[in-house]
C-alpha cells in the first residue's frame, strides 16, 4: 500500500495527534476513544506494517466515517527510515498537539512456569509476578541492522530519535508527548553503563524504566520551550504484545482467574479499552498539573470501572539527563552516518 503526503493542513484549530504502534491493542483503543470524545481531531496512525494500518483505519472509519485519519509508516528498529518519517511528517503537518510513543516490543520466548508454580504457595508473591511479569518472562532480544539491541531500539531509542527529528515542530506547536511505559519498568534492571542492555536478560524492563526517566529529562530540556512530555502506563492488558507468550485461547479460558486477581491487583486491568484510560485521561488534563516524577496508571475495580493511580517514579537525580545525553550522542552518531540534519530536513 503506497502511502501520499499532500499539502501541510491549513486550518490550525483542528488538533493533530500521532499515535505510533496503533493499529491493535492499546493504541486502536485509544485512537477510538479519542474519536468519540474529540470527532474533529486529525488523527495520524504511524505503524509498522502498512497493511495493519490500513485494517486500523478501516475498523475506526467504521464507527467514526466522518473521521480524518492518517497513515504514516514507522518502523522504530529502523533508524534510517526514521529519519525519512520524520520528514514525511514535516511535510504534510505544520502542527503537532500530541505525540503518542506507544510503540513497542516484547519478545518472549517463554514462561518460567516452575517458578509461577512456586509462587502459588505465595500468593502476594505470585500477584507481583503477574502484574510485574518480573520472574516469570523469557526474552530473546536480538540486534537490528544498525547495531543495536532491537528491544532498546524499538522501545525506547527509535522514538528519542523521532522526537529529535521532529524538535524544531514540536517547540513551535508547544506539543506534549506521551510515553507508554509498562508495570515491568524496574530500576534494578536498568544501568547506565549498559543503556542497551547488552548485558542483561531483562530487556524490556530496562527500555521502559529508561523510558521513564527519559520523560523526566525532556521536560527538563523542554518545558522552557513549551514542549510536555508525560508518562502512563496501561496495566495489565491482553494485547498482540501478551499474546506471544499467552494465546488467545488461553486468555480466553483463564479470562475467570484474571478477574480474580483484579479483586487483589487492580493493575490487572485485562482490556485494552480499560488500559487505554490513562491515554485519555492525560490528553484532557492540563499539561501543567501532569508531573514529570510520575507514571499515570491504569487501574481498574472489580466490575471493570477504571480509574488512575500516579505511581512515582525511583530515580537518582542525575540520571535522567546522563541517559538523555547518551541518546544525543547516539542519535547524532546516526545522524552523521546517514548525512541527514534535524534543523534542515534535507539528505
Amino acid at each position: 500500500m503506497s502511502i501520499s503526503f499532500g499539502a501541510k493542513m491549513a486550518e490550525k484549530e483542528e488538533k493533530v495527534v500521532i499515535i505510533t504502534g496503533a493499529n491493535s491493542g492499546i493504541g486502536l483503543s485509544f485512537a477510538d476513544r479519542l474519536l468519540t470524545i474529540d470527532p474533529t481531531v486529525v488523527l495520524c496512525l504511524a505503524c509498522r506494517n502498512p497493511s495493519r494500518a490500513d485494517t486500523a483505519k478501516k475498523t475506526l472509519l467504521a464507527t467514526h466515517p466522518t473521521a480524518r485519519i492518517d497513515l504514516v509508516r514507522l518502523d522504530t528498529s529502523d533508524i534510517k527510515g526514521i529519519f525519512e518519517t520524520a520528514k514525511n511528517i514535516k511535510r504534510k503537518y505544520s502542527r503537532i498537539d500530541f505525540l503518542y510513543l506507544n510503540a513497542g516490543i516484547m519478545p518472549v520466548t517463554h514462561l518460567n512456569w516452575k517458578h509461577m508454580f512456586k509462587s502459588i504457595l505465595t500468593p502476594l508473591q505470585l500477584i507481583d509476578m503477574l502484574t510485574t511479569g518480573e520472574g516469570l518472562l523469557n526474552l530473546q532480544d536480538d540486534t537490528t541492522k544498525d547495531g543495536l539491541k532491537s528491544i532498546f531500539c524499538t522501545n525506547l531509542f527509535g522514538h528519542f530519535v523521532l522526537i529529535q527529528e521532529l524538535e524544531d515542530l514540536l517547540c513551535q506547536s508547544q506539543s506534549r508527548i506521551i510515553w507508554t511505559s509498562s508495570s515491568n519498568a524496574d530500576k534494578m534492571h536498568f544501568s547506565l553503563q549498559d543503556i542497551q542492555h547488552k548485558h542483561g536478560t531483562q530487556g524490556y524492563s530496562s527500555s521502559k524504566y529508561a523510558m521513564d526517566i527519559l520523560n523526566i529529562a525532556l521536560n527538563e530540556k523542554y518545558n522552557n520551550r513549551g514542549v510536555f512530555s508525560h508518562l502512563i502506563s496501561p496495566g495489565v492488558v491482553a494485547t498482540n504484545i501478551t499474546s506471544t507468550f499467552f494465546p488467545s485461547w488461553m486468555w480466553s479460558v483463564l479470562y475467570p482467574v484474571f478477574l480474580l486477581v483484579r479483586v487483589f491487583a487492580p493493575r490487572f486491568v485485562i482490556e485494552p479499552s480499560i488500559g487505554a484510560e490513562s491515554m485519555v485521561w492525560v490528553y484532557g488534563e492540563d499539561r501543567i498539573s501532569v508531573r514529570s516524577d510520575r507514571k499515570y496508571t491504569s487501574y481498574s475495580s472489580a466490575i471493570g470501572n477504571s480509574y488512575i493511580v500516579p505511581e512515582e517514579i525511583e530515580y537518582e537525580p542525575k540520571e535522567p539527563m546522563m541517559l538523555y545525553n547518551q541518546l544525543d550522542k547516539l542519535h547524532k552518531m546516526f545522524q552523521d552516518k546517514y548525512n541527514t540534519s534535524s534543523n534542515t530536513g534535507e539528505q
